[in-house]
């Protein structure tokens, strides 16, 4: 069976593989936290758990729900898709500290190990390479417009396969997208953290071209839906117009959530060790060590 359910003759299909898959990254999700609680060092903020669990419902919901049968059928429901599993979806999974949380039920042993490996001077300029700002842009955007060029969204259309690979880009790419903004353990970003404010303003725009194209163009642009089944009662156009403005509007506030984040830790006050970490690289002085955010090994 698929991972996905799809809209077959008016059917939709229960997603069994993706369904089981999502219960158990969050039965053991749970059962980690349930066992660490008493630690207070390892323990995680409930707001944070609830975050994660809330990311795997709606992947479910974009991937495996009866929402996703009328993906064939409406554009508009492929954008919430889309947005379900670039934009809204993956912040949430990676606020809850998945791998902070996982790895507390690592073996020792293989714990042991992965953070030597984790250690490397290799191992870490990969790190830095995969969440660079540039790249992290680029892959996002690049499979935002590409699955949106009319042969390749045919294809997501009427192929299963492609359909999957289309969804599964889209995820892991908002995953990728997401991470340097949240920066989940272990990882700490190298950047300013302005940077993240042009980082997110630059991301809205591929966003907002595509969707200004489809509301105000009077063509349709992916004329696969003309051999579909129109639903409740909107024309191929005006699904394409709802689609668009769908998108517009959801990306552009989402993404002003972290900049207005990002923007008031920005203008409040400096503490003791920012203030000396500024005046130490300034002189050429040596700088001042904070707890390390890396892989603990036990």
């Amino acid at each position: 069976m698929s991972p996905h359910a799809h809209f077959h003759h008016g059917n939709w299909e229960f997603a069994a593989s993706l369904t089981l898959t999502l219960l158990l990254a969050a039965s053991l999700y749970v059962r980690v936290l349930i066992s660490t609680r008493s630690d207070s060092a390892a323990a995680i903020p409930a707001w944070k758990a609830s975050s994660f669990l809330c990311g795997l419902v709606l992947v479910w919901i974009a991937w495996g729900s009866p929402l996703a049968a009328y993906d064939h059928s409406l554009l508009t429901v492929h954008m919430i898709k889309h947005l379900l599993l670039m934009t809204f979806a993956p912040p949430l999974i990676l606020l809850g500290e998945p791998i902070k949380v996982f790895w507390g039920m690592t073996p020792l042993l293989a714990r042991s190990t992965l953070g030597r490996v984790w250690h490397r001077p290799l191992v870490q300029r990969l790190a830095r390479i995969g969440t660079n700002l540039v790249l992290c842009w680029t892959a996002s955007a690049l499979t935002l417009i590409a699955w949106h060029v009319p042969t390749l969204f045919a294809l997501g259309v009427r192929s299963e396969i492609g359909h999957t690979v289309e969804q599964a880009m889209f995820f892991g790419t908002g995953l990728l997208f997401w991470w340097p903004v949240i920066q989940p353990w272990p990882s700490a970003s190298a950047a300013p953290r302005w940077s993240l404010l042009l980082y997110l303003f630059l991301a809205t725009l591929p966003c907002d071209i595509l969707s200004g194209f489809l509301v105000f163009s009077d063509r349709v642009a992916y004329p696969v839906y003309f051999s579909t089944p129109r639903m409740f009662g909107f024309s191929i156009l005006e699904d394409q117009q709802c689609a668009a403005a769908l998108m517009w509007t959801c990306v552009t506030l989402i993404y002003l959530v972290p900049a207005a984040i990002i923007s008031s830790r920005l203008l409040a006050p400096r503490t003791s060790h920012e203030h000396d970490l500024e005046q130490s690289e300034f002189s050429g002085g040596p700088v001042p060590q904070s707890a390390p955010q890396s892989l603990e090994v036990v």
